[in-house]
C-alpha cells in the first residue's frame, strides 16, 4: 500500500524540479487551487507519493526542525554501500550533505531540500 508525505514549500515548481533531479521522483500532476498550488510526485520503485504545497499565505518563511512539528523524514536504503553511492551522487549534484555516519544501529546520511526540510537516508544494521 503506497504511503504519502506532503510538504509545504515556498516554490512548488523549484522544489518539484529539485526532488526529481536529486531523488529521481517522477512528476504526476500539478493542481492549482484557490489557496495553494500542489504538485504531486511519486517514487516509482516504492510507490511513495510526495505532495509539494505552495500556500498563498505563509506565516513562517523557512522550515526549522527545532520548531514543534516535523523534525525530519527518513528514507531507508537496502545496503550500507547505498549510502556511499548516495553521498557521491549528492556531491555531484552540489547538494550539501553530511558524511554517511555509522551508529550502533545503522548509518545515516543527512541533507536538506530547498526549503531547509531535513531529509535522511538510513541503513539499519541487520540483527
Amino acid at each position: 500500500m503506497p504511503s504519502h508525505i506532503d510538504f509545504s514549500v515556498s516554490d512548488a515548481e523549484a522544489s518539484a524540479d529539485w526532488y526529481v533531479r536529486v531523488l529521481g521522483l517522477k512528476r504526476l500532476r500539478r493542481v492549482d487551487l484557490g489557496n495553494r498550488i500542489m504538485i504531486v510526485l511519486v517514487h516509482q520503485a516504492t510507490g511513495l507519493i510526495i505532495g509539494l504545497n505552495q500556500h498563498s499565505e505563509v506565516p513562517v518563511g523557512r522550515f526549522d526542525d527545532r520548531s514543534v512539528g516535523l523534525d525530519h523524514v527518513g528514507f531507508s536504503v537496502t545496503e550500507r554501500s547505498d549510502l556511499d553511492a548516495w553521498q557521491k551522487q549528492l556531491a555531484a549534484l552540489d547538494v550539501v550533505h553530511s558524511p554517511a555516519e555509522d551508529t550502533a544501529n545503522g548509518a545515516a546520511l543527512v541533507f536538506r531540500d530547498p526549503d531547509n526540510i531535513q531529509l535522511e537516508l538510513w541503513w539499519s544494521k541487520p540483527h
